[in-house]
């Protein structure tokens, strides 16, 4: 297999040996029998390949490892929980006591909390980078691992993600990329020099907003570890039903990811230049300062913008609380549209001055553009606009009935 949207509705599939099952069963067993002692010693071991608990491994869940790790090109993929716990497990297996790391910014709050919060009770020393002069003044052999997110969440900045990785090579230290915003679809990492990829495949692999799950790929020999280790030990295993229906997922995202582009681009050439709106966020648009940098790493800007309006988190509020087409929630990924006001919601655990060094202000709302007709959400928008600047609001009525 060799096209991308053949990948994603095959690989990993099959029929079922046991019983010819077209679609992957659902394995719903918390252990599974090795027959002898000898077996059982192996597994346990990590000798052999096979099932012994399904915290560790599942074929529900192997079947999903395998078709995550040939989307993005890697050796193999081990999936979790949550995208939080792929992260956490994969820094308790690479990083020690002393090791330092470098990062981005910025990045998910969730994440960026992890690595202030938690990591550093371990006695790991972060770096907080605004931009890659600020990442090349603190490299040096003792950091371990460089961590980013190719399309920042939430500002929509593209890094040049082969600068960002030759500075990291330049001192050995491990690419680690959150691929969240992207998807494989229209980015792949791994084929640009990173290490390994992370998601919170709770968003586009998913799609429907209906299960939480994360995914850790790369070379095998880590990704064993990452097993055998960060799963293992921490716990954060996925649950068989909720892989059956990641992989369901998958099958459409090259269908859904197009749709999302579709409509964030013209939902963001319509914003841009709004009266209301002081600045819209999104690389497809030709004037926003990533977008050659879009157009050379990514299929498309994908189905994130991020807007700015004056009057700081009261006139976002205004705005949100009149949206009526656009669920007002975190997340993002979802074949529904959903907006949120990053500061106060998914990036509170970041320092204030680092919010305000990276563009993460109070007048700051992310939209998550889903599939619907482009020109309902625009409709949705403008109104909500209109209250955000004190105009009387009309009555808006989508396919049919008013909302």
């Amino acid at each position: 297999m060799s096209g991308f949207n053949t990948k994603a509705v095959h690989a990993g599939g099959g029929a079922d040996p046991q019983t010819g099952a077209h679609a992957t069963p659902i394995y719903q067993t918390s252990t599974f029998t090795y027959f002898d002692a000898e077996q059982g010693r192996a597994l346990f071991a990590g000798e052999k390949e096979g099932y012994i608990y399904t915290r560790i491994s599942n074929p529900t869940t192997r079947a999903l490892e395998v078709k995550l790790a040939a989307l993005e090109g890697a050796e193999d993929a081990v999936a979790f929980s949550s995208g939080m716990a792929a992260i956490s497990a994969l820094m308790v297996t690479v990083l020690k006591s002393g090791d330092e790391m470098a990062f981005l910014d910025p990045i998910y709050g969730g994440t960026d909390g992890f690595f202030q919060e938690i990591l550093t009770k371990f006695g790991v020393t972060i770096h907080r980078c605004h931009d890659l002069d600020a990442l090349q003044n603190v490299l040096s052999d003792r950091v371990k691992m460089v961590f980013f997110e190719p399309v920042t969440n939430p500002t929509l900045k593209v890094w040049d993600v082969e600068k960002v990785v030759n500075l990291a090579r330049a001192v050995g230290a491990l690419v680690v990329v959150d691929n969240t915003f992207p998807t494989p679809y229209l980015f792949r990492p791994l084929e640009h020099g990173a290490d390994v990829v992370v998601h919170s495949a709770t968003k586009y692999l998913s799609g429907h907003g209906d299960l939480i799950a994360g995914v850790v790929a790369g070379k095998a020999d880590l990704m064993h570890m990452v097993r055998f280790e960060g799963l293992r030990h921490l716990g954060g295993a996925l649950g068989p039903f909720e892989a059956f229906l990641l992989m369901r997922g998958i099958k459409t995202l090259p269908i859904r990811m197009d749709a999302h582009a579709r409509n964030a681009q013209k939902v963001a050439e319509y914003l841009q230049g709004h009266p209301a709106v002081r600045a819209v966020h999104y690389a497809g648009l030709r004037s926003h300062p990533s977008h050659e940098q879009a157009r050379r790493y990514l299929k498309s800007a994908g189905g994130v913008l991020a807007i700015e309006l004056d009057g700081g988190f009261a006139a976002c509020a205004r705005f949100l609380d009149s949206l009526k087409l656009f669920t007002q929630a975190v997340s993002l990924g979802d074949v529904e549209s959903l907006a949120c006001h990053p500061a106060s919601t998914t990036h509170s655990p970041m320092p204030e001055e680092a919010k305000k060094a990276v563009g993460v202000t109070d007048g700051l709302v992310r939209l998550s553009i889903g599939i619907e007709d482009a020109d309902d959400l625009i409709a949705d928008l403008e109104q909500a606009l209109r209250q955000v600047k004190g105009e009387d609001q009309r009555e808006l009525s989508f396919l049919g009935s008013s909302i």
